[in-house]
């Protein structure tokens, strides 16, 4: 594991493929970690890729104790600019999942002239507006938002968050037998002290019902009023996805003025990059070489 410090945070990360090839950022999601790209690496190997842990998971920390432990979606778009500046890279493209693809997409709109190529699995654009509206299959799938809205859905979150997460897996990806070895690899990124809360933040900032960090004031006045996306965008979503129904990223062409592309994976849930790999991975590289 390599280190890297920004304004905020101490930045945990892993360095992939070709030293001088093209940077490519693999951002991972909730309830996720690095481990969730390890199948599509080998396709990747002609660029830099670089793998970090988002705020709140694994070795990544916060600089001071006093900085406000948002999971606010411009965050997690900012600390990509900030890891990008800090190992000196003006231009990449990345590759984001769930968290991470909501991430790829604000960078893109909010500084499109650092992002190339934007590839998002399993979210759509546009639906982080709290008054969108939701189909009643949507409504039911985000029970753990509305769960976490509370305090006793915080508390479960806090004491259980190995078997809340578990369950998530289980009903996300009803196709996909993972192992529980998989998920070993992966829950231990969950006690980073930070997770919680940082986590809770997140679902609750996104429905209005927790403030923002004014640190980030800039970027959720501009996401508030802008939603062209500039950037060549790739969307892979997942038939059988039981977080963000694939309903929830279609028809939105409209809000990409650059090309844009939505692959759907048949058979896949939640998590496409470790249930179809070899689909994901070839749909990624051909996006990034065209």
């Amino acid at each position: 594991m390599k280190f890297v410090n920004t304004e905020r945070l101490r930045i945990a990360y892993r360095e992939h493929g070709n030293p001088a090839g093209e940077p490519l950022f693999l951002l991972h999601g909730w309830p996720d970690d690095i481990h969730t790209w390890n199948a599509i690496l080998p396709a990747l190997s002609a660029w830099r890729v670089i793998v970090p842990s988002l705020r709140g998971f694994g070795e990544t920390r916060f600089l001071d104790a006093a900085t406000p432990r948002s999971g606010q979606l411009s965050a997690l778009a900012q600390d990509l600019i900030d890891l990008a500046a800090a190992l000196g890279i003006e231009r990449f493209s990345v590759v984001g999942h769930d968290w991470g693809a909501r991430a790829a997409y604000n960078a893109s709109l909010l500084m499109p002239e650092c992002v190339k190529k934007c590839v998002a699995i399993s979210v759509g654009w546009g639906t982080n507006d709290p008054h969108q509206a939701l189909s009643l299959v949507q409504a039911r799938n985000y029970w753990y938002h509305w769960y976490m809205a509370t305090g006793r859905g915080a508390e479960a979150l806090r004491k259980e968050r190995r078997e809340f997460t578990h369950l998530l897996w289980r009903t996300w990806s009803p196709s996909w037998h993972f192992t529980e070895g998989d998920f070993h690899d992966t829950m231990h990124a969950f006690d980073n002290p930070d997770w919680a809360a940082v986590t809770v933040h997140s679902y609750r900032h996104r429905w209005g019902l927790a403030p923002s960090d004014p640190f980030y004031a800039g970027h959720e006045e501009r996401l508030l009023h802008e939603s062209v996306i500039s950037v060549p965008t790739l969307v892979i979503h997942g038939t059988e996805d039981g977080a963000n129904s694939p309903q929830t990223s279609e028809h939105k062409e409209h809000l990409f003025s650059a090309p844009y592309q939505r692959v759907l994976v048949g058979g896949a849930g939640h998590f496409p990059q470790r249930e179809r790999p070899d689909e994901v991975a070839s749909a990624i590289v051909s996006w990034l070489r065209t």
